[in-house]
């Protein structure tokens, strides 16, 4: 049998198996770059979309800060005011609310254009006594607008302390130095009026009450020597004094019975209101009478 002829006309016999595998290896790298060219190209591509991508979310970000930056310049001055008026309006109702729980304390009022006017009764032993009002302006700040509240009265530190914080205890606080007053006021008022025969002169007093001194004696009737007291209040939220001071005229060496009832006499004043304790004379007194008497 006879091998076919590979030779090539030009080569010899191993040019035709040479150009064959040229052949074929030609054709293998041309079917391995078509792959890697597809390859390279979708590549591209992704690279592409992810720059696009990227410069998209770069312009919504650079957009959103622009919005939340507009934003800022424009909400805290509405926010502002909406919160103010939020807690004027809040101020405005718990003010009402106070006055509508406390009304039977001596605490009234009634709104105002402006806000609310609190009307404060005093008392002293559930005797009705003199009464002050309080205008007070609803805005930031709380201020007072009018009032009939005496001058020495603390208003303004009273205010200070409280009037911004706690309209409530401003309130409350007020209507303590008020009703201390109009006590101390309604007891040297009743020592003048209705034990007028105990005085032996007449009774001093300042304007706040916290101070009075007065000559009397324990028996209006008696030929006793007069009792000089001094009743000092330090503490002008009360209706009792602090200080008392009690001594007695006439005579520099006291027996141990004058002694003991003017050191009684101080105790009296100190836990006792004023009147309460001329009282007390008074009933001695008629009960000497009496026995006098039988």
């Amino acid at each position: 049998m006879e091998l076919a002829n590979t030779s090539s006309p030009e080569g010899g016999p191993g040019a035709g198996v040479l150009a064959h595998l040229e052949r074929l290896e030609a054709e293998s790298r041309k079917k391995f770059e078509e792959p890697q060219g597809a390859e390279s190209a979708l590549g591209n591509k992704i690279r592409n979309l992810r720059s696009l991508r990227d410069k998209l979310r770069a312009e919504v970000n650079r957009r959103q800060a622009g919005v939340r930056s507009a934003k800022a310049s424009v909400e805290p001055d509405q926010t502002f005011e909406v919160s103010e008026q939020e807690v004027l309006e809040r101020k405005r109702e718990n003010v009402k609310s106070i006055l509508q729980a406390y009304r039977f304390t001596g605490l009234s009022g009634k709104l105002t254009s402006r806000g609310v006017c609190v009307s404060i009764s005093t008392a002293f032993e559930g005797n009705l006594l003199d009464s002050y009002f309080v205008d007070l302006v609803i805005q930031k700040p709380l201020r007072i607008h009018h009032h009939s509240i005496p001058v020495f009265i603390p208003l303004e530190e009273i205010a200070a302390k409280y009037l911004q914080s706690n309209i409530q205890h401003f309130l409350f606080s007020l209507c303590e130095y008020l009703n201390a007053y109009s006590g101390r006021k309604y007891q040297a008022d009743r020592l003048q009026s209705d034990f007028a025969a105990f005085l032996a002169g007449p009774l001093q007093r300042n304007s706040l009450c916290n101070l009075l001194s007065f000559t009397y004696k324990a028996e209006p009737s008696g030929q006793s020597f007069p009792f000089c007291a001094r009743l000092l209040y330090k503490d002008i939220t009360r209706t009792l004094p602090t200080d008392v001071t009690v001594t007695y005229q006439g005579t520099d060496a006291l027996s141990t019975s004058w002694e003991e009832q003017r050191a009684s006499h101080e105790n009296l004043f100190c836990t006792k209101p004023l009147h309460q304790v001329f009282a007390s004379f008074a009933r001695r007194e008629e009960k000497l009478d009496m026995n006098l008497l039988y």
